[in-house]
């Protein structure tokens, strides 16, 4: 607890100390002359019929952007929720309606995932291209300007976050309360802090403005993916990764002295239950799937913010044992209870000293947070703030005990066979554009080629394969088309991204059946070459050899069988089969997995 708080302390004297230097903000004539960027904002919901037509309804009447569209994702079976967002987009040209084609409810992540594909083929449909791309959840209220704001940085910046802050409630709703103290606490402080002192900035998942570049690439390492289905919190791993791929990244600091903040506002759970059950998936996302995903492979002042953000998964479980033994001590200073005075007097000395220094760091905070929370929702609600900590602490630590329950049972179920991530074209089936229409779209091809290969026989072969033979179309274009359509990153990789040790990372057999070559380890992902796009088949045989996440790259077959050739062929007696120990060597897959 001592360490706990004087990382806290630490962030508060930088933030009290001043800046190397000050916030840039735009002037209200730069943001009317500035060129608006074509922005889609993605909206995923699950049941969210009661509230999402006035969302919608609201938001396009007061947002002060014109180029923009919101993309409402909603699943196959959700048919009330699918009634009100047709409603109102049979109003409003700019909102459009994506049908999940699964069932719900599935993952945050995994209905972006539906949204964004079908914003690629409204994209090629209507011969647009969206250069940012903003997510939404179905509460919010979007504020006028931020759309603006976002434009406006977006020019310097791949990620630009724009404040979230609860909306207020009354002094007696204890839950509510507790998010709005820690928000005005986390916006006016911890990340502009953070920001000063270079973090990452994790996205707050609502009012974040991504630069569609940026998350192309991202998608392309991920096979496709743009956000990961699997992950709790698909927002902060993906400020997480984008900060590894060197994007910049800015959060737009709260604005104290105009009239009206310019953030995005909503109700957070009002009830315990919902409260604790949207915080245990914070826990799980943000402390425990990080931990297993990304581990602590960062550079040394990246892990400095993974340990703030990860400390609560001890802090949280002990904070309320600190606060019934800080509580016992006052009852007995004050009434002389026996029992806590025999015990106290059992404890040496230097426990007190530390004791004592726990309480004026935790004094020191409380202050802070009561004036943050205080320029925010004022005095009133500031004040019961010392109160409200008591409640919070029980409520991040019944979350913490829940998100380990359900981490280390669904670990125990997990039978780690096929990850989703490594196929994800199976997952896109209907959505994704057909090899064809990305050919004609990258005027690789015109359209009558296509069309009378498909009328054509093809002696057998597929179309890539038959207008390379037939010499319409170069392997060049045909690979490019092929790394569009799966969303996998195209080329052979640098002189010095191959790891020798990694290029036996599969059997020889096994690499030469497939023509697969791993050859890079980094995250906790293997990075794969190949010269076709991954089947089922392939991608189950090769996740019962490595536990590691696979990312496929895709390369013309020249150029693979060159790599292939040199790195099999080099040690041709350790590749072909990998060094066990004596006691696995001769199970077999499965045994070896069990």
């Amino acid at each position: 607890m001592l360490l706990s708080g004087l990382d806290d302390l630490f962030i508060t004297l930088v933030y009290l100390l001043p800046g190397r230097k000050r916030f840039v903000w735009p002037l209200k004539g730069d943001l009317d002359r500035t060129a608006e960027r074509r922005i889609a904002i993605l909206v995923p919901l699950w049941n969210e019929y009661s509230v999402i037509g006035r969302m919608l309804e609201r938001n396009v009447a007061v947002v002060q952007y014109s180029n923009y569209d919101i993309f409402v994702g909603v699943y196959a079976n959700d048919d009330r929720t699918a009634r009100a967002v047709s409603e109102v987009a049979s109003r409003h040209p700019r909102v459009h309606l994506v049908r999940h084609r699964h069932n719900g409810p599935t993952s945050k992540g995994d209905c972006l995932n539906a949204i964004y594909w079908a914003i690629q083929q409204y994209e090629a449909a209507h011969g647009v291209r969206f250069e940012l791309i903003m997510t939404h959840d179905a509460e919010d209220l979007i504020h006028p300007e931020s759309l603006r704001l976002i434009n406006w940085y977006s020019r310097e910046y791949a990620m630009v976050q724009v404040p979230v802050l609860p909306l207020p409630t009354g002094v007696g709703e204890f839950t509510h309360g507790v998010y709005c103290d820690e928000f005005a606490e986390y916006q006016t402080k911890d990340i502009p802090v953070r920001q000063r002192l270079g973090g990452f900035l994790p996205a707050n998942g609502v009012g974040t403005g991504f630069a569609r570049e940026a998350l192309d690439r991202l998608a392309a390492q991920r096979n496709g993916v743009m956000f990961n289905p699997e992950c709790l919190t698909e927002d902060y791993e993906t400020g997480f990764r984008l900060h590894a791929l060197g994007y910049r990244q800015l959060f737009v600091p709260l604005r104290f002295g105009e009239p009206d903040l310019a953030a995005t506002r909503e109700y957070f759970p009002r009830r315990w239950r919902a409260a604790v059950r949207q915080r245990s998936r914070w826990v799980g996302g943000i402390v425990l799937q990080g931990w297993q995903h990304f581990g602590w492979r960062v550079p040394l002042r990246q892990k400095y913010w993974l340990w703030r953000d990860r400390k609560g998964l001890l802090s949280n479980l002990i904070t309320p044992l600190a606060n019934g033994l800080f509580l016992s001590g006052l009852i007995a200073l004050f009434t002389g209870w026996d029992a806590v005075l025999r015990l106290a007097g059992f404890l040496p000395k230097w426990v007190f000293r530390v004791g004592l220094v726990n309480v004026a760091i935790a004094n020191v905070q409380l202050v802070v947070r009561m004036c943050c929370a205080a320029r925010i929702y004022g005095a009133k609600l500031a004040w019961a703030a010392p109160l409200r900590i008591f409640w919070g602490n029980m409520m991040n630590c019944t979350a913490t005990f829940k998100a380990l329950v359900q981490f280390f049972h669904a670990w125990l179920k997990t039978d780690h066979l096929y990850p989703t991530q490594v196929y994800p074209e199976q997952a896109a089936a209907g959505t994704r554009p057909r090899l064809g229409e990305v050919l004609v779209r990258m005027r690789c091809v015109p359209m009558s080629v296509v069309e009378e290969a498909l009328v054509s026989g093809r002696n057998g072969l597929r179309l890539g394969e038959y207008l390379v033979e037939t010499r319409k179309l170069s392997e060049e274009s045909l690979y490019q088309a092929l790394s569009c359509q799966a969303g996998l990153p195209l080329g052979a990789p640098r002189q010095g991204e191959v790891n020798p040790r990694m290029t036996r990372a599969f059997p020889i057999q096994i690499a030469k059946r497939w023509k697969v070559l791993p050859y890079r380890l980094e995250l906790g992902q293997l990075h794969v070459l190949t010269p076709n796009l991954p089947t089922e088949e392939m991608a189950r045989e090769l996740a019962t050899i490595s536990k590691l996440e696979l990312r496929f790259h895709l390369t013309p077959p020249r150029h693979f069988e060159e790599l292939a050739q040199r790195y099999w062929e080099s040690d041709q007696a350790t590749v072909s089969r990998p060094q066990l120990p004596k006691h696995t060597a001769t199970r077999s897959p499965s045994q070896a997995r069990t």
